[in-house]
């Protein structure tokens, strides 16, 4: 029954059980006859059928929380056998994309570090589409981008949602206005990521979906540095809300400023990886805890 769980919670997660068997790397017909046998097995409805939609029985919803609790302690115990096989140090070697290097990753790898500390733990960045390119050829072992891929050679598991949120210093004359309407931002003074990431590529589509034209007085590839000349320039900035700490507003003395119309600028962060059969049993345990550590996926 366990497989039949996994296989179960997969479905719910992709919405699909066509996308839930590419992800299972299995044909649908066999998806579907999995999820028929557990609900035979435990003699109740798990999906309502409406169309092609799937949608939840409360039975079903219940039985989801406990296959994420199933694949949690599966996984803890997949982990404590690979500690009791392993001979020396592991090493894995990720890819990360520019936005994820300074969102995703430094968290994950802190994780990874506090259960592993014997990983040799590796990273290469590069553009969304540098770091498909690395885990198609398998240069690295997975790669964690802000984007949803569609590529026949790859797995991707999608983790979360993020938007953009404006940032602003406080106390200063950007933040007079606020809360502020999308409309008002133009001619805000502003300093941008610089170009060439998905982060930009939808700060530009929200300037022009909106017909904006902020002030902008400079673009700089660090968040950090971003965040430490706002106070300075008397500017505002747009950052992902995966980035932004309340530690980390409180020591430059900024402030979210709320712009309602910022909240739909959505993008998936997502793992990506070659085929299953490609990868060693430590690399295939830390997607399975990088997939875990965001349970609530789209």
């Amino acid at each position: 029954m366990l497989e039949d769980m996994l296989a179960f919670a997969i479905v719910v997660e992709q919405s699909s059980m066509n996308k839930a068997s590419v992800q299972l790397n299995m044909s649908q017909p066999a998806l579907s006859r999995r999820i028929s046998k557990l609900e035979e097995e435990l003699g109740v409805e798990l999906f309502r059928r409406i169309g092609k939609r799937l949608e939840l029985t409360r039975v079903g919803q219940l039985t989801y929380e406990y296959a994420l609790e199933l694949r949690t302690l599966h996984q803890r115990y997949l982990h404590t056998v690979s500690g009791f096989r392993s001979e020396g140090v592991s090493e894995v070697t990720i890819g990360a994309s520019l936005t994820t290097l300074q969102t995703t990753l430094p968290d994950f790898i802190r994780l990874m570090n506090e259960e592993r500390p014997d990983l040799d733990i590796k990273a290469v960045t590069g553009k969304t589409h540098e770091i498909v390119s690395l885990v198609r050829e398998r240069k690295v072992d997975f790669g964690i981008v802000a984007s949803r891929i569609q590529d026949p050679q790859l797995h991707c598991v999608p983790l979360f949602d993020d938007h953009l949120v404006l940032v602003a210093p406080r106390n200063q004359i950007v933040t007079d206005r606020w809360p502020l309407t999308i409309e008002q931002m133009n001619g805000l003074p502003i300093i941008l990521f610089t170009k060439g990431t998905w982060y930009r590529t939808l700060t530009d589509e929200v300037f022009e979906k909106y017909k904006l034209e902020p002030d902008v007085r400079m673009e700089i590839d660090s968040f950090e540095a971003i965040l430490r000349l706002l106070v300075t320039c008397r500017a505002a900035t747009l950052l992902p809300q995966s980035y932004v700490r309340p530690q980390m507003l409180d020591a430059n003395e900024l402030t979210i400023v709320p712009v309602r119309e910022l909240a739909e600028t959505k993008r998936t962060t997502s793992v990506i990886y070659a085929a299953p059969s490609g990868l060693s049993s430590a690399v295939r345990l830390w997607i399975d805890n990088l997939a875990a550590t965001y349970p609530t996926r789209i």
